[in-house]
């Protein structure tokens, strides 16, 4: 009898300890309590560590954070099919039929496909015909509410795109902006903050949308913008220190002069 692979057995020894966590009779206190609701935070935590690393070019942690997403999807898995509902097991199936589905130029008899850019178009007609063939009909029926706002703005504008509402390229939407700019200052000179909360709002639905036709993902646009914030930051930080520490002593020209030196500095 032929041994089972190593890595079937590695995913068989997390089902079972992930079982063992979950058992009535000696399991883990914390563990049982959980529910899907409890550990959602957590699994949507592990999938930004992952995106972290991957940002960050940390290899050697990446291994680490795909085995804690990993554990997240375990973990979802153990409860429904305590629930009687499904299990890890379908789970793979389902992915794995979904990939075959979703390639049928790889897998099937499909015509080839050229590009990444029409396997992007492709996917997005097999995704409406499932939808279709599920009862969806509306276009955005199905972009998850909880996903990122700049992410869901994203895929809202792609899902639109796909049935021909869309600007017809970047500079259509850098227009866009420019027009949500001014509405926004309009709603600025007598401000009422629910006015201008939303154009806030439409403002970064078009720039999420201008990213996407510029093939960028907002959110990595934004974190990285944080980060380097961070650090610009931490350096007009450090000369305030070596001037005494007080903040107060530095008036904004100053402060916006230090903060031209750090953009230099950090590049």
């Amino acid at each position: 009898m032929s041994k089972q692979p190593a890595d079937l057995r590695a995913v068989d020894a997390l089902l079972e300890i992930m079982a063992t966590l979950r058992d009535p009779n000696g399991g883990c206190p914390w563990d049982r309590e959980q529910t899907f609701a409890t550990i959602a935070p957590y699994t949507i935590e592990e999938a930004y560590e992952v995106a972290d690393a991957i940002e960050r070019g940390a290899l050697d942690e990446l291994e680490g954070e795909l085995g804690d997403l990993l554990f997240q999807v375990a973990f979802h898995a153990r409860m429904a099919q305590e629930a009687g509902a499904f299990d890890f097991g379908d789970v793979v199936a389902g992915i794995c039929d979904k990939l075959l589905r979703r390639h049928p130029h790889v897998f099937g008899d499909g015509a080839a496909v050229a590009n990444a850019g029409e396997q992007t178009r492709l996917w997005e007609e097999i995704k409406r015909a499932e939808r279709g063939a599920g009862g969806a009909t509306r276009v955005l029926a199905d972009v998850p509410v909880g996903l990122p706002g700049l992410t869901r703005a994203a895929k809202l504008g792609a899902r639109a795109a796909a049935v021909g509402f869309d600007w017809p390229d970047a500079a259509g939407v850098r227009a866009k902006v420019d027009e949500e700019l001014a509405e926004l200052d309009a709603a600025l000179v007598e401000p009422d903050k629910a006015a201008v909360a939303a154009e806030v709002g439409d403002l970064l639905f078009s720039v999420a949308n201008l990213c996407r036709h510029l093939d960028l993902d907002p959110e990595a646009c934004v974190r990285a913008a944080n980060v380097r914030f961070g650090k610009r930051f931490d350096h007009v930080e450090a000369r305030v220190r070596a001037a005494g520490g007080d903040w107060s002593a530095h008036d904004p020209d100053a402060l916006e002069r230090l903060w031209q030196e750090a953009k230099i500095a950090t590049r």
